[in-house]
């Protein structure tokens, strides 16, 4: 009777041992590929057509260089840049884009809600400041100096990102100011800022880094009235995955980086 015992035993004693040696001959930690075993991704091939706000631009020309060096079967076709009101419009209307990049959340919200794009995330922020030629002509200190008689004042329209926050800054301190133009994005502020066509602007502090063509002067309460960046892939996109894909780098550390580089706040 003691025979069976001992065989299961004896048995059961080699298959642990057998188990022993297997496992030790495993690897510890997970398996790195090495040069003859690459890491299989799926290439991005095409074109990619991105609408976004006029104050990203120099921003999002830096991104598109770089994920197109990451993915160089793709082609980022030139960004079209305009005020986010102005882009909203021209998606619901019909124009063809694989991404959406908003200066605020009411413009997304519009394309939102026609349909053409869904769970947009924030990536960036911005505030305003006061942006003067260089030398400061018009001796804008504050403010309250832009609702001086006789200074000239161009403003963005109300419906543009950056109108609607400058709006709710000269209300916050009491200013009001009878602009000499109202334009459709922050750039067109800009530029007649530069060329010395008006005293002052409201524009984001992005817009004058590095620039020796105008200077920036601080606005009071800026800091209260910020401008939150969302980004989508649009759900007509003619190319869903470089979509997805470029929407997934600029929310990315590098991605991020890059905004920071050029001024942009955290979402």
């Amino acid at each position: 009777m003691r025979r069976p015992i001992l065989m299961t035993a004896l048995i059961a004693g080699l298959l642990a041992v057998a188990g022993c040696a297997s496992v030790g001959d495993e690897p510890a930690g997970p398996v790195t590929p090495g040069p003859s075993e690459p890491v299989v991704t799926e290439e991005l091939t095409g074109e990619l057509t991105i609408f976004a706000a006029a104050s990203l631009g120099t921003a999002f020309d830096e991104l598109a260089t770089q994920f197109e060096a990451r993915h160089p079967q793709l082609e980022v076709l030139p960004i079209s840049y305009d005020g986010s009101s102005t882009l909203a419009t021209q998606l619901i209307e019909g124009a063809p884009a694989d991404v959406f990049a908003s200066a605020d959340e009411d413009n997304m919200q519009r394309v939102v809600d026609a349909g053409l794009a869904s769970a947009p995330e924030l990536f960036a922020s911005n505030t305003l400041v006061i942006a003067v030629p260089a030398g400061n002509p018009g001796g804008v200190e504050s403010i309250e100096d832009l609702g001086e008689d006789g200074l000239t004042v161009v403003l963005c329209a109300p419906e543009v990102p950056c109108g609607a926050a400058s709006r709710t800054l000269l209300a916050d301190n009491g200013v009001t100011v009878s602009p000499a133009s109202l334009e459709q994005n922050v750039t067109a502020v800009l530029t007649k800022v530069a060329a010395g066509e008006a005293d002052a602007g409201l524009v984001y502090a992005t817009d004058v880094l590095g620039r020796d063509d105008v200077e920036p002067v601080e606005a009071a309460g800026a800091g209260e009235v910020v401008n939150r960046y969302p980004i989508a892939a649009l759900a007509e996109a003619g190319n869903p995955a470089a979509a997805a894909a470029f929407v997934e780098f600029v929310l990315s550390e590098k991605g991020r980086a890059v905004l920071e580089g050029f001024g942009f706040g955290p979402p």
